[in-house]
């Protein structure tokens, strides 16, 4: 607990140091990362459930550990955005986590240029044990009545990022489409390659309950389920509901 409180402590100290200069899952679709940025100043809460639904827990029912992050936006620029962010999920063994992403906007390079990120999140603390350690490049571009296309590509560590063999798999490509239906829903699906624990096609749809906060409900089809090979989908696919808060 005393650890939790010092991490979470030194997030927000780190924040009010920046003034007058913040999900530690970085700004996301409904699973992988996107290439949005939490604005300068920005304090952002994340709140993140996952479950199967109607399953037993011999089928592989179960649900992750709760995750809260917080976010936040640290450069006063124009060009360049950078957020860093700290995750705490419980009930877990390891629970702290911490990402970083610097991106930029589309048009911002040149006319018509895409937006481009690159970042890591799942910087665990517990060597071998949950430090994941995924980092990642992206570039997406918007097209008119049409939405939003990204892609890109991540890497990880192979210690951890596994098949259901055991073999080393921890990389993969990332892509994502996402649009916004008027001024309350937005819509996306994305996929995060490989057959690991991380390797999945998603789906879902987040309504706005004001302008700074809002909640995605979604579905995680995961593409390995058995990766004990045992027979028990152990990876079992997911619902997932997630509320975003601005807090500044």
């Amino acid at each position: 607990m005393k650890t939790k409180i010092a991490l979470l402590g030194i997030t927000l100290i780190a924040f009010f140091a920046m003034i007058d200069t913040a999900h530690a899952t970085p700004s996301t679709q409904i699973w992988i990362p996107s290439t949005d940025i939490q604005g300068f100043k920005s304090l952002h809460l994340g709140v993140d459930n996952y479950n199967t639904v109607g399953k037993k827990s011999a089928d592989g029912g179960h649900a992750f550990p709760t995750n809260y992050g917080l976010t936040v936006g640290v450069i006063p620029s124009e060009t360049i955005g950078v957020e860093v962010g700290i995750d705490i999920r419980e009930a877990s063994d390891d629970p702290n986590y911490f990402n970083a992403k610097i991106g930029i906007d589309e048009g911002k390079l040149f006319d018509s240029s895409p937006a481009l990120a690159f970042g890591g999140y799942e910087f665990g603390t517990n060597s071998n044990a949950n430090d994941y350690n995924i980092l990642y490049g992206l570039a997406a571009k918007t097209f008119e009545d049409f939405g939003r296309i990204s892609f890109g590509y991540y890497s990880g560590n192979d210690k951890l990022l596994l098949d259901k063999n055991g073999k080393k798999d921890a990389s993969g490509l990332l892509a994502s489409w996402d649009r916004s239906l008027g001024d309350k829903f937005w819509v996306a699906i994305d996929y995060m390659g490989g057959k690991n624990a991380y390797g999945a096609t998603s789906f879902g749809v987040s309504y706005a309950l004001s302008d700074k906060s809002s909640f995605i409900v979604g579905y995680d089809i995961f593409t390995e389920k058995d990766l004990d090979n045992d027979g028990v989908n152990d990876n079992a696919d997911t619902m997932t509901f997630q509320l975003d808060v601005d807090l500044f």
